[in-house]
């Protein structure tokens, strides 16, 4: 085990991004923070640096607790970061359909009843 690993591969090797390039491609996006500051591909992360990452509108605060190059199984990635992101507040979703869209489909129907409540 490294002391010190690509920020990158970090991300990729505790299952945050399917592959190693959607984190590289995340970092040129300044979408990854290490201790407060935006974070390049090939930056280094210890044990015990914050991570903030962006992902689908929302921060992730992950912790470093262990330093890993290769990916590995679920339980291992769980235990290598530690997750500290605040629980969300559910966001109350209104089924809005485009005008002049025509009949919903019969899937969009049974979304659309869901979304109700029905």
């Amino acid at each position: 085990m490294a002391d010190a690993v690509r920020v990158d591969s970090w991300l990729w090797a505790v299952r945050v991004y399917k592959t190693r390039s959607a984190a590289t491609t995340a970092c040129r996006a300044g979408h990854v923070r290490v201790n407060g500051d935006k974070a390049k591909a090939a930056q280094q992360v210890r044990i015990g640096d914050e991570l903030r990452v962006r992902i689908a509108g929302f921060d992730r605060i992950l912790v470093v607790r262990q330093t890993l190059t290769k990916r590995v199984g679920a339980p291992l990635a769980a235990a290598a970061a530690e997750d500290r992101t605040p629980e969300r507040e559910p966001v109350a979703q209104i089924a809005v359909r485009d005008r002049g869209a025509g009949r919903p489909t019969k899937r969009e129907r049974r979304e659309i009843e869901r979304l109700h409540g029905r």
